[in-house]
């Protein structure tokens, strides 16, 4: 029989990731006195060579960091080119292009899209100067020795991890595009034109080469030197828009978290451009409804018909708060919350945006002895991002810009230097002010929703971190449709219970559809308790 995996309970500190090496690396920091900012950097940046399709050096960040104090946030997310119109989107695409599904999820836009390969939807990297804003402000260690782990497993090499080797497989057996800018993705990422197999050397010494470079030179070299040149050369070359100016430009955001209640604690995310909101609007709504008292497909009913709620004001009114007016404390409103929480009937709905009164990704955690606590997320969306790869230097850029509109009218429209709407969301949880922890949970549009199953199956079940992150989820796309994992389905009535209600249940064969996550919350006894997904290749360590 399967026996499943228990949390991990340390007095020290824990690391909790998506791939075992980057969870010892962040460990490895700990030991030697770093505190949970070093370790979630160590961590982070190996990552990008251990789980490339996930996200990457040209990728995204964001996380929200425990001082010992307070919550502090970084939005290390990136601008579009000052180039990029939505005109020359249209012409470029000759109206054909079509958003993915996972970008807009329910609320995808009809008629043209942005593209999802190639230089047009590629934005300015905020990864590498996300890792170095976060470590001026919190790190301990010196910043070149958080890269030593991630350049020596690009340069020496590693056995690839069974469920990267799998999303590897997946990524490059779907059809890839042709032109020069794709050119090199093939000489970096394959082997012979296939993914690297379970437990099979993989290597990149460009990639090497490159975390070098950002190390010495404190991210400089991305976005002013000799890096920042080669994306524009190669963008210049191969019909791109980034420019150097565009990287130069680049600037990382510190913010303060959002929250809203949620059966006596707090709810942390961040506030937009990301998506975050999403996930507060839902738990909002289910904090006016006793979850615990209701049959168990009631019980899912609500929560699947708040995420719809949720998710229809997100897509509506996220943007980039430069560009847009996004009412964001409108939105997390008590009383709008009672309005939204009114329109949920015994029926599965098809929610439209309210009006409030207006005024593939990584995920990992860390914790130290200091109580010093990280959610940091990094991404560069769609499985190995743009599929643009730069030249001699073993990495691919995201393709963030795939979350713009083409409607003109809508907030999020694309445009030359914004942010586009971001899925990659980190969470984190207090009591009463007090630290409980982060958390987080991968997968595009299942973010939001991952969030709410997580913390109900924590605050309304009383599951511990792990237990919670390994029950059986439902995945909401658009309309009326909902995939449930098989172990749900295996309760015929909680099924026949959501089909009486007007849900259209259907049991998934692809689990990844349904988001990974990790999480540590502080033990009341002492010291962490930590849970990091354990159908995949995440891992948690601690001392």
């Amino acid at each position: 029989m399967a026996y499943p995996r228990q949390p991990l309970f340390a007095p020290n500190g824990a690391v909790a990731t998506s791939q075992p090496l980057a969870a010892a690396a962040g460990l490895a920091v700990l030991r030697r006195g770093g505190n949970a900012v070093d370790a979630a950097l160590a961590a982070a940046i190996t990552l990008t060579v251990v789980q490339p399709p996930s996200n990457d050096i040209g990728g995204d960040l964001f996380a929200i960091v425990w001082d010992g104090e307070r919550l502090h946030g970084l939005n290390a997310s990136g601008r579009s080119p000052a180039a990029l119109t939505r005109e020359l989107v249209l012409v470029a695409t000759d109206h054909q292009a079509a958003t993915p599904a996972d970008a807009l999820g329910g609320a995808q836009a009809q008629g043209p899209a942005m593209p999802a390969r190639g230089w047009l939807p590629v934005t300015v990297p905020g990864a590498p100067a996300g890792w170095r804003d976060l470590h001026d402000r919190f790190g301990s260690l010196p910043f070149a020795e958080l890269f030593s782990d991630a350049i020596g497993y690009a340069e020496r090499g590693y056995p690839v991890a069974a469920g990267t080797a799998a999303s590897w497989a997946r990524a490059v057996a779907a059809p890839g595009p042709a032109g020069a800018e794709f050119a090199e993705f093939d000489r970096v990422f394959t082997v012979g034109g296939r993914a690297p197999r379970p437990g099979e050397w993989w290597r990149n010494p460009d990639a090497a080469g490159t975390l070098r470079r950002i190390a010495e030179t404190g991210a400089a070299d991305f976005y002013r030197g000799r890096i920042a040149a080669a994306i524009d050369a190669h963008a210049a070359r191969t019909g791109g828009l980034i420019t150097g100016d565009d990287l130069a430009r680049h600037t990382s955001t510190w913010l303060d978290p959002v929250s809203v209640g949620y059966r006596g604690h707090e709810v942390w995310e961040l506030p937009p451009n990301g998506q975050g909101v999403a996930a507060l609007l839902a738990l909002h709504i289910l904090d006016g409804v006793d979850l615990a008292a209701l049959p168990p497909e009631e019980r899912l009913h609500w929560q699947i018909e708040a995420v719809k709620l949720g998710f229809a004001d997100a897509h509506a009114y996220v943007a980039d708060p430069e560009h847009a007016s996004v009412p964001t404390a409108a939105l997390l409103d008590p009383g709008y919350a009672a309005t939204r929480r009114a329109l949920v009937t015994d029926r599965a709905g098809d929610p439209v945006a309210g009006d409030p009164e207006r005024g593939g990704t990584v995920y990992l955690c860390t914790a130290d002895s200091g109580g010093m606590m990280v959610s940091l997320i990094q991404s560069t969306y769609l499985a190995f991002g743009s599929r643009v790869v730069l030249p001699g230097h073993g990495f691919a850029l995201q393709n963030r810009g795939t979350g713009f509109r083409l409607d003109p009218a809508h907030p999020n429209a694309v445009g030359p230097a914004k942010r586009p709407f971001h899925t990659i969301i980190p969470g984190f949880l207090t009591r009463d002010g007090a630290p409980v922890g982060p958390f987080g949970v991968m997968g595009g549009h299942m973010q939001p929703q991952g969030h709410v199953q997580l913390l109900s199956a924590t605050l309304d079940a009383g599951r511990d971190p792990q237990a919670a992150l390994d029950a059986p989820r439902w995945y909401w796309h658009a309309g009326r449709a909902v995939l449930v994992e098989p172990e749900l389905a295996a309760a015929a009535d909680l099924v026949a219970g959501l089909r009486a209600r007007g849900h259209e249940v259907t049991v998934a064969t692809e689990p990844a559809v349904f988001g990974y996550g990790q999480a540590i919350w502080r033990h009341t006894g002492g010291g962490y308790v930590a849970g990091s997904e354990s159908r995949v290749d995440g891992a948690m360590l601690g001392w």
